[in-house]
């Protein structure tokens, strides 16, 4: 099973990088022109996200310097204790849906701690890549574009970020033990 992500991780990349321009030539896309326009949007775009990328940033400050990271993760650490994941994982179960930077950065801490190649780090790394930033990707590209009512877009994401996190210590353990 190891050998089989290995092979499907080093080669789903380059294919992709080969398969998508071929397939705009096939179905005549100017490619170049397409992604100069994109880039102007982008810009665009960009500029309109500043002020709620601020407010975003800000309320990640204020959770975890009220503590009430560390609060909640005091009534999280039995129940993941009881089930024999390593609690020095869990963190990341509520930073990740919060912050790209600060996950990864503690994702960096927990390789740099117990290696790449412990199941902590694997776990990190698997949960890294297996979720998103749900909170920041609402408040700051839906508020960018005016949408107000997101509590939907937020209970699927939150969602998809809980069942991204199990998926990802399940899967650690079918492929790595």
């Amino acid at each position: 099973m190891y050998a089989l992500v290995s092979l499907i991780s080093a080669w789903a990349i380059p294919i992709m990088i080969v398969f998508i321009p071929l397939y705009a030539a096939y179905k005549k896309v100017p490619v170049y022109e397409s992604f100069v326009d994109g880039a102007k949007e982008g810009f665009d775009t960009a500029i309109k996200i500043i002020p709620h990328l601020v407010g975003m940033m800000v309320a990640i400050s204020v959770f975890r310097a009220s503590g009430a990271m560390d609060l909640l993760l005091g009534w999280m650490h039995p129940l993941f204790d009881r089930m024999g994941v390593p609690t020095e994982v869990l963190p990341l179960a509520i930073l990740r849906p919060i912050t790209g930077a600060g996950s990864l950065a503690f994702t960096t801490d927990l390789i740099e701690q117990f290696g790449p190649d412990s199941m902590i780090g694997r776990i990190a790394s698997t949960v890294q890549g297996s979720t998103d930033t749900t909170l920041y990707v609402i408040t700051v590209y839906f508020g960018a574009i005016g949408i107000r009512k997101a509590s939907y877009a937020l209970k699927v994401g939150l969602i998809s970020d809980l069942v991204g996190f199990v998926a990802s210590i399940v899967i650690c353990y079918l492929v790595f033990v």
